[in-house]
């Protein structure tokens, strides 16, 4: 029973280790571009049925996340909102610190940042078609734990991307009044 424990004490720490050297080993390429390379890619649009300012309005008020966007409990800019301002948020039990990279008013915002095992790159497209505004959103995702569970990864993100799309539309085309409470 005792070499059982000591093997067992003895394979978490290597494990444990090994993590640890990856973690700090790690460095990803941060551009304003997702990843073409990435095993994680996840590309979506949707049509909204209200202005590019009100869905803009909604989605850059960063801070409020959370009254619209339920896989986000917690998010919080830390500055002012632009390219180079970093704000923290919490999704899927991970607290994650992001960099925006590009803030273009109703028009794109990109940031990127990295969490346990993994770096992403998101960026959101606002195009105004008349009335109403295709949204299209574009994520890369990599690094040693995506790419150990690519698959698990891949879903998790388009199922996530997909949820934010319907809560953004449906908050955007709700009647225009005050988000913040």
């Amino acid at each position: 029973m005792k070499r059982f424990i000591k093997i067992t004490a003895l394979a978490i720490g290597t494990l444990a280790l090994i993590i640890i050297i990856l973690e700090m080993s790690s460095s990803y390429r941060v551009t304003k571009t997702i990843h073409a390379d990435a095993p994680v890619i996840t590309r979506l649009q949707m049509v909204i049925d209200a202005p590019v300012e009100r869905v803009w309005e909604v989605f850059a008020d960063v801070d409020h996340w959370s009254q619209w966007q339920k896989e986000i409990p917690v998010s919080k800019i830390n500055g002012p909102f632009k390219a180079g301002t970093s704000f923290d948020w919490k999704t899927h039990g991970l607290t994650i610190r992001s960099t925006f990279h590009t803030v273009e008013k109703n028009n794109t915002l990109g940031w990127s940042g990295p969490a346990f095992g993994s770096f992403a790159i998101h960026n959101w497209h606002f195009i105004r078609k008349g009335n109403y505004t295709v949204v299209e959103v574009e994520e890369s995702m990599e690094g040693w734990l995506v790419w150990l569970l690519q698959s698990s990864f891949q879903s998790v993100n388009t199922g996530s991307l997909i949820y934010w799309l319907n809560a953004l539309k449906t908050t955007s085309e709700k009647k225009p009044g005050p988000l913040a409470s």
